[in-house]
């Protein structure tokens, strides 16, 4: 009994989103099927055109860095596509679904090994804590 109250309280919701160019790119269903399959379940899920003030909110984190107004360019290129998931470890396995940011890092089976080739241009972002994606849940 409890292990069950150990797992229910590792259940946790997480934020993932379908950058530009994977949207463009039609890799919507292969993504979400991802994270169908390691047992998530989908609570949300939105497609927008961001505004550029919405994606400096998200990526506050890197105004400060060169590329960020290229960057802040790009996010609001084109449609992306917002999901909350949840379930036992979430965050974890969304980081670990999706593999590191730099795609040369990531193993085949992993989304970005799998389908991107430029930092720049991730296809995916999942948040890496629990308050990072509390924060963008909110936002």
């Amino acid at each position: 009994m409890e292990e069950l109250f150990q797992e229910i309280e590792s259940i946790e919701r997480t934020f993932i989103m379908i950058k530009p160019d994977g949207v463009q790119r039609g890799l919507i269903g292969k993504i979400i099927q991802r994270f169908e399959e390691k047992n998530l379940k989908l609570l949300n899920i939105k497609m927008i055109l961001s505004s550029a003030n919405l994606m400096m909110q998200h990526y506050k984190h890197l105004q400060n860095r060169d590329f960020f107004d290229s960057y802040i360019k790009y996010m609001t290129s084109g449609p992306v596509i917002l999901m909350i998931w949840e379930g036992v470890n979430a965050v974890k396995i969304g980081r670990l679904i999706i593999g590191p940011t730099f795609p040369e890092d990531a193993l085949p089976k992993m989304i970005r090994g799998n389908y991107s080739i430029y930092v720049r241009r991730g296809v995916i972002h999942a948040s890496d804590s629990i308050e990072a994606s509390n924060e963008e849940i909110k936002l």
